[in-house]
């Protein structure tokens, strides 16, 4: 029998099962059965959605490239974001994958006000003199650090990471932490 899960990983753990000493993994808060495992990863430094299941089929669909699907990454990141930088976000812009480089995807970009995010623990660096904006970026790529590498590379550092949703599954009014059990009829692909 196939489970699907949803949970919100917080920042400072690993999105495996395995232990690793000194660092908090999924199985410090996912209470789930051993044959369930996470559909993809976020880096130890970022948080937010994480599919959990037992279902390979979904699993293969969701991790090979060839069936690109839209995450979206919320990101705070240094400084007061422009149109331009953003521009260069949809466009695509050049970063490094395994030491090579690598145009991105075109994308879609947008600035959020006031988004409602949980307080981070421990909360993110605070410069008085340097204001910070939050970007909506929508991939259907996922490659190491990308959203990472796409903010610096336009001039903009990320400091803090939040997946918000994956093909129509979000965190809504969830907590870091949280778990919710859903159906597979719950995770649609687009035509």
């Amino acid at each position: 029998m196939h489970h699907y899960y949803i949970l919100y990983k917080p920042f400072h753990v690993l999105s495996q099962f395995s232990p690793e000493e000194g660092k908090a993994t999924l199985k410090d808060i996912a209470p789930v059965a051993a044959d369930i495992y996470p559909v993809g990863r976020l880096d130890f430094d970022s948080e937010g959605l994480i599919i959990l299941t037992n279902d390979r089929r979904l699993t293969h669909r969701l991790l090979d490239p060839v069936f690109g699907h839209e995450r979206e990454y919320w990101v705070q990141v240094e400084g007061t974001i422009g149109d331009d930088a953003l521009r260069q976000l949809e466009a695509g812009v050049t970063i490094t994958i395994d030491h090579q480089p690598y145009t991105t995807r075109p994308a879609a970009a947008r600035i959020l006000t006031d988004p409602a995010v949980p307080e981070r623990n421990p909360p993110i660096r605070y410069r008085a003199r340097i204001p910070t904006s939050w970007v909506s970026l929508t991939l259907t790529e996922g490659k190491n650090r990308q959203v990472r590498k796409m903010t610096a590379a336009v001039g903009y550092p990320t400091l803090r990471l939040i997946r918000y949703r994956i093909l129509n599954l979000g965190i809504d009014g969830m907590r870091p932490g949280e778990m919710r059990e859903i159906r597979k009829e719950d995770i649609t692909f687009p035509e």
